[in-house]
């Protein structure tokens, strides 16, 4: 008795194999999937974090720009607030200064002369004469005490003394055969103002201009 022969199953195995064939191809498609979005996760993190770092920057270059302005301006603020300071600090002082000189002139009108003719008098030798102007209300007084340091310097030569209303109290002008010498406040004001005016264009301030001291 002859065997069967077992049939052919070529059909069968082919379906199991394309069967395989489409499981494997989804599972692998999945995993790709999956790999993509994750890929695509990170990607995008990375970008928005890449985005965010740069408004960050961005942000932060701008407020560090902002501070340096104001910084700037407040250093520019307080320098000018300074040579402010400075100018009416300097402006009131030399007001001060001349009130009080004018206090002191006004009660004592012959102390600054006699302080210039005891200057005059310590270089004085061989003088024939010695000429000293002054406010005709104070010519008496200060033949008087010209006349007491004569005496006391040696001073040999002749003294004169005349008023001259158009020399201010205070003031006075004294005159010998080959020089002089003068006391001038109005003069001396002057220069002093010119002094102060270097002192503030040198360091870049403006004047605040003269200031009165009332009595």
């Amino acid at each position: 008795m002859s065997a069967t022969p077992a049939r052919f199953t070529f059909d069968l195995d082919l379906g199991r194999h394309h069967e395989r064939n489409a499981m494997v191809s989804e599972s692998a498609m999945s995993e790709m999937l999956a790999a993509a979005r994750k890929e695509g996760e990170i990607a995008g993190f990375a970008a928005g974090e890449q985005s965010a770092t740069a408004r960050a920057a961005k942000q932060l270059t701008a407020a560090a720009e902002q501070l340096a302005n104001k910084a700037a301006a407040m250093a520019a603020s307080i320098d000018d607030a300074r040579k402010q300071a400075i100018a009416e600090s300097v402006t009131l002082a030399n007001a001060i200064a001349r009130k009080l000189a004018a206090t002191l002139v006004a009660r004592e009108p012959t102390a600054e002369i006699e302080a210039l003719i005891v200057d005059c008098l310590a270089s004085l030798n061989a003088v024939p004469h010695l000429v000293i102007r002054c406010r005709p209300e104070l010519a008496d007084a200060v033949r008087d005490i010209a006349t007491q340091r004569i005496a006391a310097s040696g001073f040999s030569g002749r003294l004169v003394v005349l008023g001259d209303p158009e020399i201010a109290l205070g003031d006075a002008r004294l005159e010998w055969a080959d020089g002089g010498l003068a006391r001038d406040v109005a003069h001396l004001g002057g220069e002093i103002d010119e002094r102060i005016a270097e002192y503030f264009a040198a360091r870049g301030i403006a004047s605040t201009g003269p200031r009165e001291i009332e009595p």
